[in-house]
């Protein structure tokens, strides 16, 4: 298996982590502006708790799947 380019193609940029830890961010300065409420604030952040709880899972299955990889064998005609 190809070994991922994280410098031009971060994993963080496919899964939107950007954006989450961005509306996150927004969340606590409404929170701290009083345009939120605690309960509102605390369901948003378990909401981003289940979904980087979803990357661990995926980061670890990827690594995973990329340690267990075996090299594919070219078949006699292919050429690299």
């Amino acid at each position: 298996m190809a070994t991922r380019d994280y410098e031009s193609a971060p994993v963080s940029d496919q899964l939107g982590l950007t954006g989450i830890i961005t509306g996150l961010v927004g969340d606590l300065d409404d929170l701290r502006a009083g345009k939120i409420s605690v309960n509102d604030a605390m369901a948003r952040s378990m909401i981003a708790k289940q979904i980087f709880n979803g990357v661990r899972i995926y980061l670890n299955g990827t690594k995973l799947l990329s340690d267990n990889a075996i090299p594919a064998r070219l078949s006699k005609g292919e050429s690299a």
